[in-house]
C-alpha cells in the first residue's frame, strides 16, 4: 500500500500560498510570494536533498501541475531531476493536455481514485502545494504523513494548510528537526480524534 505524504512550505499563521516566488500564485490578490526563499539555507538544502534522493510519484492539483510544468522540465537540477522522473497524478476536471512528461489524469472522484491508487504497488505519492486538493484529501484521512516545513513568518492572509471548516484531528509528531535560518521541519501522522 502507498503512503500518501503532504510536504507543505507554511508560515507560523499557517499560509502555504507562494512560498517560492511572486508569480507562483498570485490568485485572490495575493502579493507576497517567495516569503520561503530568503529561509532556504544548508540544512534546508541537505533536508530537500533526501527527500529528492528516494523514489516517489507526484500527486498534485491541477494549479500546481500547471506551476510546475511551466518551470521544473527546463530546470537541471536535484529537484528537477527527481520532479521530472516522478509519475505525475493529477487531479483535474479539465480536458486539455498534460504535456508534462509521464504525467496522468485522475478524477473526476478524486477520493475514489486516489483509494485505488493508494493500494496499488509503487512507490509513495508525495502531494506538493496543492491546497485545494490537500483540503479534499484530509476532509478523507487520505493523508498518512505531513511533513511541515515552518518558516518563521507571519503573512496574515493567503491559503492555509488547514482551512476553517476541517474536521478536528489529532496529529502525533514523529520527527522534527531545524536550521540554523529557524526553520523547522516537522513530520506529524493523523493519530485520531483530539484528545479532550
Amino acid at each position: 500500500m502507498r503512503k500518501t505524504i503532504s510536504i507543505t512550505q507554511v508560515t507560523l499563521d499557517g499560509v502555504m500560498q507562494a512560498p517560492g516566488g511572486p508569480e507562483e500564485d498570485p490568485s485572490n490578490g495575493f502579493t507576497d510570494g517567495g516569503w520561503a526563499m530568503p529561509f532556504v539555507d544548508e540544512e534546508a538544502a541537505k533536508v530537500i536533498d533526501e527527500i529528492m534522493a528516494a523514489d516517489f510519484d507526484l500527486l498534485l492539483g491541477r494549479r500546481t501541475y500547471d506551476i510546475f510544468a511551466s518551470y521544473w522540465p527546463h530546470q537541471n537540477n536535484t529537484i528537477a531531476k527527481a520532479f521530472n522522473k516522478a509519475t505525475k497524478f493529477v487531479a483535474t476536471h479539465r480536458s486539455d493536455a498534460l504535456d508534462w512528461k509521464v504525467s496522468k489524469r485522475i478524477g473526476p472522484d478524486v477520493v475514489d481514485e486516489l483509494r485505488r491508487l493508494k493500494a496499488s504497488a509503487g512507490p509513495e505519492l508525495h502531494v506538493w502545494g496543492s491546497s485545494e486538493l490537500l483540503q479534499t484529501l484530509t476532509a478523507a484521512d487520505l493523508v498518512d504523513e505531513y511533513r511541515l516545513w515552518v518558516f518563521p513568518v507571519v503573512l496574515g492572509r493567503g491559503k492555509r494548510l488547514f482551512e476553517n471548516g476541517v474536521r478536528p484531528r489529532g496529529l502525533a509528531l514523529v520527527a522534527a528537526g531545524s536550521a540554523p535560518s529557524g526553520v523547522l521541519f516537522n513530520t506529524y501522522r493523523p493519530a485520531g480524534p483530539v484528545r479532550k
